[in-house]
């Protein structure tokens, strides 16, 4: 298989290439050059299916013959070692739980698989592979375990300095050994620009082998398609008519995945594209004008971008037409307020607990079922509601139960450097290393 640039379809790249540079060097982003249905039986047969036999059928569709049959199922049991279980919430409506993994938010599926990905493609390499991520939250903690003690993987995650949750920062800063953690002076929208300059910069090539676990390399959007299917498989039969995902959406990469996925033969009717007030897509699906902004700090922090990455992605899978991409997508955006007053909401009526990014999910698929009775709508809840205690204990006046692999961090101790938000200073650990 080839992937193209979305800036140049001539640019070329084989699936390595891809996974270990993560950008082209137009600054563009790699797609897959075809992505076909998968093949008539599995589709016919959906509900037969395992979990890892949807994840293989969509990884062959997808990678062709690169990888052998014995080495992709490895990979793919390695990292499917947890469900993705659909939580009904009323007759219409479920939540999908996306948090079962091991930092407890939906990156994992993403980051195990890339993390086993890069370890064979890197197994008789003899440099180490340097992985080079920006974080608002959630991929942090989910490339750190990821990739820990990943035999000849360095790991550098960069994160805004006071811009993430406690535990979240715990997550990232107290595993060290192959981890190391930059906090950055600025947003996430200016940790992920020192992170794409540094693939363009030249002087780095040679001294650093450098790879990418951001949703913009396209190994962490593949797996991300499998948890689509799965949550289809568990749809009451007799409501798969209309089916609708509502996903909270910041770097956009999930709800790129979700478009993967019906490009493969997901039955889905329209994807909700659920924001805060960084309303940047939203507003494009309204307007038609994209108008990228610094990211603004709420209470659903891991969608504080105001630049997302893989909206090129979604341009170039709706042909670059404002009017396919309405046809599969709707936008809607959300206050702080709005977000509390939903989290109460869901709490009351179905004495269930979502996190405040689940709780934007939730909130558009209740504006979009206002227009649309008949349809079933699945929430992505990403993160599991005690990541954001500082949030959730006072807007529902209860206290969250802590997963023990989260308490354990409360009293570890933060390692992390500190460093500005210009280029120069990530630069400069780089070339130190």
């Amino acid at each position: 298989m080839y992937l193209y640039s979305t800036n140049n379809p001539d640019l070329r790249a084989s699936l390595k290439e891809a996974v270990l540079q993560g950008l082209p060097q137009d600054k563009g982003l790699y797609m897959p050059d075809h992505i076909g249905r998968l093949p008539a039986d599995v589709l016919r047969n959906l509900d037969l299916q395992s979990f890892e036999q949807i994840a293989f059928a969509i990884c062959r569709n997808i990678f062709g013959n690169e990888i052998p049959d014995a080495d992709l199922e490895e990979i793919i049991s390695h990292t499917l070692t947890f469900d993705a279980p659909l939580v009904p919430l009323g007759e219409d409506a479920a939540v999908l739980e996306l948090f079962h993994g091991p930092s407890l938010a939906f990156k994992d599926f993403g980051a195990r698989f890339m993390a086993r990905l890069i370890s064979w493609f890197g197994r008789n390499e003899k440099r180490e592979t340097t992985i080079l991520v920006a974080t608002s939250g959630d991929t942090g903690g989910a490339v750190a375990y990821g990739f820990y003690q990943t035999p000849g993987v360095r790991v550098i995650i960069l994160y805004p300095s006071g811009k993430v949750s406690d535990l979240q920062e715990k997550q990232l800063t107290t595993l060290g050994e192959n981890v190391m953690a930059l906090e950055v002076e600025g947003n996430f929208d200016d940790c992920q620009a020192m992170v794409k300059q540094a693939f363009l910069d030249s002087s780095l090539a040679g001294v650093v082998n450098l790879s990418s676990a951001n949703s913009i390399n396209i190994a962490r959007l593949i797996p991300q398609c499998f948890y689509y299917f799965r949550a289809w498989q568990q749809i009451p039969s007799g409501r798969r008519g209309n089916v609708v995902f509502s996903v909270p959406s910041g770097n956009f990469g999930n709800l790129t995945a979700g478009l993967m996925a019906r490009k493969m033969g997901l039955p889905v009717s329209k994807f909700i594209a659920a924001t805060n007030i960084n309303a940047i897509v939203p507003h494009y699906l309204h307007t038609g004008e994209y108008t990228p902004a610094p990211g603004k700090p709420t209470i659903s922090n891991a969608m504080d971008v105001g630049n997302p990455s893989n909206f090129a992605r979604m341009h170039d899978l709706a042909d670059h037409s404002l009017q396919k991409m309405r046809e599969v997508v709707e936008g809607y955006s959300f206050t702080d307020e709005e977000t509390r007053t939903g989290m109460k909401e869901v709490y009351k009526k179905h004495q269930y607990i979502i996190d405040p990014h689940g709780a934007v999910g939730w909130l558009a698929l209740q504006q979009y079922q206002q227009e649309h009775p008949d349809s079933y709508g699945v929430v992505l809840e990403t993160a599991h509601p005690a990541k954001f205690l500082d949030v959730v204990n006072p807007t529902l006046n209860l206290e969250v139960p802590v997963p023990e692999r989260l308490a354990i961090l409360a009293n570890r101790e933060k390692k992390a450097l500190k460093i500005g938000n210009q280029y120069p200073d990530l630069q400069s650990v780089l070339l130190n290393l």
